[in-house]
């Protein structure tokens, strides 16, 4: 019986040791660590270097160790770059001062996801044995913002003008917490109805977010180009805070606007009252009348009158004469009967505002920039007297014969004293005959 349990034992003690040995064979005593990794965490489209710590805690020295890095999405196979490194030896029972280290370089995919990746490492010693060790790498995008536009690029004097500032989020991770602010050192722009800074909760990646103010420029100032000093703060989800700076130009000043309003109507001629009524200064303006149903001008259809600050005015003239007043020129039909008098008094100076007169501005700005602008004046009744003949001139025959009445009783008056005065001093007669035959011709001509 023990010869038999003895036979036993020595059929069963290579199998247990084959065992044990099986065992460390498929569980070498090599440990791997990741010692450090930049960029940490690593960046999408970037490279990532990893420092790791390779440690033999066996109970047996180890040779060549081979050490294989085994990428899967998103992490790739660097050009030039091996994913295979070779220890020489490794002594039995290390301790962390005497781990060896490699560097391993690899490249992520540069659309890939926030987030946390694996990456496996394989060692293999000079008896074959091997080790697959598992490492976790943190990926996460980059924390950057900028303003990509604003709304405008110039602003009038005293006007209240909407700003937008256009913050995107250009990086791959989500920002939070982010503050904007801006400031003109002149103190010339201002923000009204709210201060200069604004918050923004969360922005994704790759979004874009609007920032509005309401702001306005002092009306003393002087026209030209502002620098805005923008500000960017921005919190990754370390709550580690980075601030970004830039500058921008917004123009204050430009264009004007006018007033024009009828002054006066002489003999054809007419003349206009412009005025700067804006808040900016108005160079070179010329003010011309275009062709137009209605209206002719004679001689020049344009002036230059200068420059004209805000504020200020000038008089303008033009030769204007108003067509179809009684029949567009030409008609000789004159209406029943065929009355051609009527037909020639058709073209009028006296204007009598059956239509408001288009009346152009040309002016340069305060940024340089031509400009036009279009006004409709109304035109006041005229007193100027209507050309030509006809059925008026009875009221002109009327006035003249008003007027050789005046002349006539004041020619009588002075006759009569002339007649007293001379027959009281007894003079010669003959003077008195020869006013009363002057007197008899006027009346005579009054009756032809």
């Amino acid at each position: 019986m023990k010869r038999m349990l003895l036979f036993l034992l020595l059929i069963l003690s290579p199998v247990a040791h084959a065992a044990a040995a099986s065992d460390y064979v498929d569980a070498t005593g090599v440990s791997v660590d990741i010692i450090s990794q930049t960029p940490n965490p690593a960046r999408p489209g970037e490279t990532v270097e990893l420092t790791l710590s390779v440690q033999n805690f066996g109970n047996e020295d180890l040779k060549n160790i081979v050490l294989t890095a085994q990428p899967e999405y998103p992490f790739s196979q660097v050009s030039g770059e091996s994913l295979t490194k070779t220890i020489s030896y490794l002594n039995a029972r290390q301790d962390d001062d005497d781990a060896a280290t490699v560097k391993l370089k690899l490249k992520v995919d540069s659309d890939v996801p926030a987030g946390t990746y694996e990456l496996d490492i394989v060692t293999t010693d000079s008896s074959g044995a091997t080790k697959t060790t598992t490492l976790d790498i943190e990926v996460r995008g980059k924390e950057y913002a900028q303003v990509v536009t604003i709304s405008k690029s110039n602003i009038d004097f005293a006007t209240e003008e909407q700003l937008d500032f256009v913050v995107t989020n250009t990086g791959s991770s989500p920002l939070k917490n982010m503050k904007i602010s801006w400031e003109d050192s002149t103190g010339t722009i201002l923000p009204v109805y709210s201060d200069n800074t604004k918050y923004i909760s969360y922005l994704a990646a790759n979004q874009s977010v609007t920032v509005s103010y309401i702001v306005m420029a002092d009306v003393n100032a002087d026209p030209g180009l502002y620098q805005l000093d923008v500000t960017l703060e921005v919190e990754d989800y370390n709550s580690n805070v980075s601030t970004i700076s830039t500058k921008a130009g917004l123009f204050v000043g430009g264009g004007t606007d006018f007033d024009v309003a009828f002054s006066d109507n002489s003999d054809g001629e007419v003349s206009f009252s412009i005025a700067n009524v804006g808040n900016n200064e108005a160079y070179s303006v010329k003010v011309s009348i275009p062709e137009q149903d209605g209206y002719t001008v004679s001689g020049s259809s344009s002036t230059i009158v200068g420059n004209l600050e805000k504020g200020d005015y000038t008089i303008a003239s033009f030769t204007v004469s108003q067509q179809g007043a009684g029949g567009m020129p030409g008609d000789t039909s004159g209406g029943p009967g065929g009355n051609t008098a009527a037909s020639a008094a058709s073209t009028s100076t006296n204007l009598t505002a059956n239509e408001d007169l288009t009346v152009l501005i040309e002016y340069t700005d305060s940024a340089g920039q031509r400009n036009t602008v279009e006004k409709s004046v109304e035109l006041s009744q005229s007193s100027s007297a209507t050309a030509a003949t006809g059925p008026g001139a009875q009221s002109q025959s009327s006035s003249s014969s008003s007027y050789t009445y005046i002349v006539l009783a004041a020619i009588v008056l002075a006759s009569g004293y002339v007649v007293y005065h001379r027959r009281k001093h007894g003079e010669n007669p003959a003077i008195v005959n020869k006013l009363v035959s002057l007197l008899h011709r006027g009346k005579k001509k009054e009756g032809n």
